[in-house]
């Protein structure tokens, strides 16, 4: 058996847990393989409204397995919280999650080095969500990190006022030494409730797993243009965001993987800073194309609440992400949206330096860029009350078929609404 692996293919918040949630009765394990809480995974059902920051999205299904990986970074206080909130709706999260003791930790002091390095920044700032996740992995990368599983040796506490005073001495330089005190007592109440949990060796559990014939759904977070080394550096997270961070991220080899999945929206949205081809400018404006998507959409961060930036679809940036992930599969998300557009308009190529491109560039962060559109017709239908794929409106149909021809990637599931009912199925496997 191969594993799958389920990835955002733009700047994030695609609606990668709404989905995860719909398939995950077709597997035996979720597991996330990279990101820590600056994710945001939205699921909504039973008109109820959850947010999963850290723990995979498969959590709700009581025969499925959850596996936090190697490759995600752990904030104990947050997991704490969410978990606390699981159990209040009666989730057993002690039978169905399982903790990589090869994933690292997220130290009060990170989250205050983010603060400082962001705060340093000025007008060059990433837009960082200023949860401790880039010094984590520096400190990973670095050697100097803390991982799940030394929370069973004897020198714990010791390793950890170690690499508290080497933050210390770095706040110090950056004229921003804060005492980490007042988050110490939440942080070791979010270790001990870890050590509630079961701590595995995640590569041989997951290996193993495929050996036996079981399904496994690797779960990405943030976007495939937020890669560290493919996306729009330097406006990226810190980890491999793409297919091959899943390799990295869980211990499989690229021989594991089977089908990508990539999810997109309809249209486009980027929270913080960075370059955006397509971004409407006119989102401060109340009845502009922009600000419509950000209403309707209710374009806010799930973690942060900052209001999202929303432009079109950007088919070159969508196409190189198809390519750097091998997608096998397409997921739409938010088509609903765009029923409030007698005309929608779809980026094929950019224009850069008066030559007309269709690939992503290498650098788009320090280019002027004047993307070149086309505008097909809009559905103008109310798609959220839709329940199968056959109701879906000609034109709607004809988006869907643009994309495919231009992508040459198969979309089969297209979702029309925030619940895991409101979603279409295109393809038989997934009915």
């Amino acid at each position: 058996m191969k594993a799958e692996v389920l990835l955002g293919l733009q700047w994030g918040d695609e609606g990668k847990g709404k989905i995860v949630d719909v398939l995950t009765p077709k597997y035996d394990i979720i597991a996330r393989f990279q990101g820590g809480p600056n994710a945001g995974h939205t699921l909504e059902f039973n008109g109820i409204k959850h947010v999963l920051h850290t723990i995979p999205s498969g959590i709700f299904h009581e025969t499925t397995m959850n596996v936090i990986g190697n490759g995600v970074v752990i904030d104990p206080i947050i997991l704490k919280k969410e978990i606390d909130k699981l159990k209040e709706m009666g989730v057993d999260v002690k039978k169905r999650l399982l903790i990589s003791r090869r994933a690292h930790l997220i130290l009060p002091t990170h989250s205050l080095l983010d603060k400082a390095s962001e705060a340093a920044k000025g007008i060059q700032k990433i837009g960082s969500t200023l949860k401790g996740i880039g010094p984590t992995y520096m400190d990973k990368t670095g050697r100097n990190g803390l991982r799940v599983g030394d929370i069973d040796s004897s020198n714990f506490k010791e390793k950890y006022k170690t690499l508290v005073a080497k933050h210390r001495e770095l706040l110090k330089f950056m004229n921003a030494d804060q005492d980490p005190a007042p988050f110490e007592k939440a942080w070791f109440e979010g270790i001990e409730t870890i050590c509630e949990l079961t701590r595995i060796d995640s590569e041989h559990y997951i290996n193993e797993a495929l050996a036996k014939g079981k399904r496994v759904l690797a779960e990405g977070a943030q976007g495939s243009m937020l890669d560290i080394d493919f996306g729009t550096y330097p406006f990226v997270t810190s980890s491999n965001t793409m297919c091959a961070g899943a390799c990295t991220g869980l211990g499989i080899a690229p021989s594991r993987i089977g089908g990508v999945i990539g999810i997109f929206k309809a249209y486009c949205t980027r929270v913080g800073s960075g370059p955006f081809p397509t971004e409407l400018i006119d989102t401060i404006e109340e009845n502009g194309p922009g600000s419509i998507m950000r209403k309707i959409g209710n374009e806010f961060g799930s973690t942060t609440g900052r209001p999202r930036r929303c432009g079109w679809l950007d088919l070159p940036a969508l196409k190189y992400a198809i390519m750097i992930n091998g997608v096998t599969e397409l997921i739409m998300m938010k088509a609903d949206i765009l029923s409030a557009f007698e005309t929608i308009r779809i980026c094929t190529a950019y224009k850069i330096d008066e030559e007309i491109v269709t690939k992503l560039p290498y650098d788009i962060v320090n280019s002027v860029i004047e993307p070149i559109y086309i505008d097909v017709k809009g559905w103008q239908s109310d798609l959220t009350g839709k329940h199968s794929a056959d109701e879906m409106p000609t034109e709607l149909n004809d988006y869907i078929a643009f994309i495919e021809r231009e992508t040459g990637v198969p979309i089969s599931i297209v979702s029309v609404g925030p619940d895991r009912k409101q979603t279409l199925l295109r393809n038989s496997v997934w009915a």
